[in-house]
Protein backbone atom coordinates (compact mmCIF):
# COMPACT_ATOMS: atom_id res chain seq x y z
CA UNK A 1 0.00 0.00 0.00
CA UNK A 2 1.06 3.74 -1.06
CA UNK A 3 1.67 6.49 1.75
CA UNK A 4 -1.58 8.51 1.83
CA UNK A 5 -0.69 12.08 0.27
CA UNK A 6 -2.01 14.63 2.45
CA UNK A 7 -2.84 17.53 -0.72
CA UNK A 8 -4.36 14.11 -2.72
CA UNK A 9 -5.88 15.00 -6.15
CA UNK A 10 -9.06 16.67 -6.00
CA UNK A 11 -10.58 16.50 -9.40
CA UNK A 12 -9.35 17.04 -13.24
CA UNK A 13 -7.97 21.12 -13.51
CA UNK A 14 -7.28 20.70 -17.35
CA UNK A 15 -7.22 18.61 -20.35
CA UNK A 16 -4.43 19.81 -23.05
CA UNK A 17 -5.12 19.92 -26.59
CA UNK A 18 -1.61 20.72 -29.12
CA UNK A 19 -2.34 23.41 -31.54
CA UNK A 20 0.05 24.47 -34.00
CA UNK A 21 -1.93 28.48 -33.68
CA UNK A 22 -3.27 29.66 -30.65
CA UNK A 23 -4.93 32.64 -31.90
CA UNK A 24 -6.62 30.46 -34.78
CA UNK A 25 -7.48 27.66 -31.79
CA UNK A 26 -9.27 30.68 -29.55
CA UNK A 27 -11.20 31.67 -32.65
CA UNK A 28 -12.40 28.27 -33.17
CA UNK A 29 -12.83 27.38 -29.40
CA UNK A 30 -14.82 30.44 -27.67
CA UNK A 31 -15.20 32.10 -31.64
CA UNK A 32 -16.76 28.87 -32.98
CA UNK A 33 -17.99 26.54 -29.71
CA UNK A 34 -19.00 28.89 -27.72
CA UNK A 35 -16.59 28.80 -24.91
CA UNK A 36 -15.55 31.23 -22.35
CA UNK A 37 -11.82 32.20 -22.66
CA UNK A 38 -10.88 31.56 -18.88
CA UNK A 39 -7.13 32.49 -18.69
CA UNK A 40 -4.22 33.58 -21.63
CA UNK A 41 -1.16 34.12 -20.17
CA UNK A 42 2.34 34.75 -21.95
CA UNK A 43 4.73 31.82 -20.75
CA UNK A 44 8.17 33.44 -22.25
CA UNK A 45 10.40 30.19 -22.01
CA UNK A 46 7.78 28.51 -23.97
CA UNK A 47 7.46 31.84 -26.89
CA UNK A 48 3.95 31.25 -25.84
CA UNK A 49 0.58 31.82 -24.00
CA UNK A 50 -1.07 29.60 -21.46
CA UNK A 51 -5.04 29.53 -22.96
CA UNK A 52 -7.76 28.10 -20.86
CA UNK A 53 -10.96 27.73 -22.32
CA UNK A 54 -14.41 26.16 -20.63
CA UNK A 55 -17.81 25.86 -21.47
CA UNK A 56 -19.70 28.58 -19.02
CA UNK A 57 -19.81 27.56 -15.05
CA UNK A 58 -17.59 24.24 -15.64
CA UNK A 59 -15.25 23.51 -13.79
CA UNK A 60 -12.56 21.29 -15.88
CA UNK A 61 -10.87 23.54 -18.75
CA UNK A 62 -9.47 23.06 -21.93
CA UNK A 63 -5.50 24.19 -22.36
CA UNK A 64 -4.83 25.23 -25.88
CA UNK A 65 -1.10 24.51 -25.87
CA UNK A 66 1.41 25.46 -28.95
CA UNK A 67 2.73 21.94 -30.12
CA UNK A 68 6.44 22.12 -29.97
CA UNK A 69 7.95 20.66 -32.92
CA UNK A 70 7.87 17.01 -33.85
CA UNK A 71 4.35 16.83 -31.04
CA UNK A 72 1.52 15.04 -33.11
CA UNK A 73 -1.74 17.72 -33.69
CA UNK A 74 -4.65 16.59 -35.43
CA UNK A 75 -5.02 13.46 -32.87
CA UNK A 76 -8.27 12.42 -31.21
CA UNK A 77 -8.40 14.12 -27.55
CA UNK A 78 -11.01 12.02 -25.99
CA UNK A 79 -13.02 15.28 -24.52
CA UNK A 80 -16.40 14.99 -24.66
CA UNK A 81 -18.53 18.66 -24.37
CA UNK A 82 -22.23 18.05 -23.21
CA UNK A 83 -24.92 19.58 -25.04
CA UNK A 84 -29.06 20.33 -24.12
CA UNK A 85 -29.80 19.36 -27.79
CA UNK A 86 -27.11 17.57 -29.94
CA UNK A 87 -28.91 18.16 -33.29
CA UNK A 88 -29.46 22.32 -32.82
CA UNK A 89 -25.68 22.41 -32.20
CA UNK A 90 -24.82 19.89 -34.81
CA UNK A 91 -26.87 22.39 -37.29
CA UNK A 92 -25.67 25.66 -35.77
CA UNK A 93 -21.87 24.10 -36.42
CA UNK A 94 -22.26 22.79 -39.63
CA UNK A 95 -23.97 26.51 -40.34
CA UNK A 96 -20.59 27.68 -38.78
CA UNK A 97 -18.38 25.96 -41.28
CA UNK A 98 -17.11 23.46 -38.53
CA UNK A 99 -15.54 20.03 -39.60
CA UNK A 100 -18.37 17.61 -38.42
CA UNK A 101 -19.51 14.38 -38.63
CA UNK A 102 -22.89 13.27 -38.98
CA UNK A 103 -25.31 13.11 -36.08
CA UNK A 104 -25.70 9.88 -34.36
CA UNK A 105 -28.52 8.68 -32.83
CA UNK A 106 -28.63 4.44 -31.66
CA UNK A 107 -31.28 3.43 -29.26
CA UNK A 108 -30.63 3.77 -25.38
CA UNK A 109 -27.49 5.94 -26.48
CA UNK A 110 -27.59 9.54 -26.09
CA UNK A 111 -27.19 11.53 -29.89
CA UNK A 112 -23.44 12.38 -30.26
CA UNK A 113 -21.28 13.92 -33.07
CA UNK A 114 -17.44 13.81 -33.59
CA UNK A 115 -16.16 17.48 -34.54
CA UNK A 116 -12.60 18.40 -35.12
CA UNK A 117 -11.06 21.82 -34.54
CA UNK A 118 -8.54 23.47 -37.36
CA UNK A 119 -5.72 21.08 -36.68
CA UNK A 120 -7.90 18.38 -36.21
CA UNK A 121 -8.29 17.45 -33.23
CA UNK A 122 -11.25 15.53 -32.36
CA UNK A 123 -13.77 16.07 -29.87
CA UNK A 124 -17.30 14.63 -29.62
CA UNK A 125 -20.52 16.68 -28.41
CA UNK A 126 -22.73 14.54 -26.53
CA UNK A 127 -26.28 15.43 -25.91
Amino acid sequence: MGEQVSAGVTGVRTVGVPVTDQDRAVEFYVGTLGLEKRLDAPVEQLGARWIEVAPQGATTTIALILAAPGTAVGVETGIRLGTADAASLHKELVARGADVDELLRWQGVPPMFVLRDPDGNGLEIVE
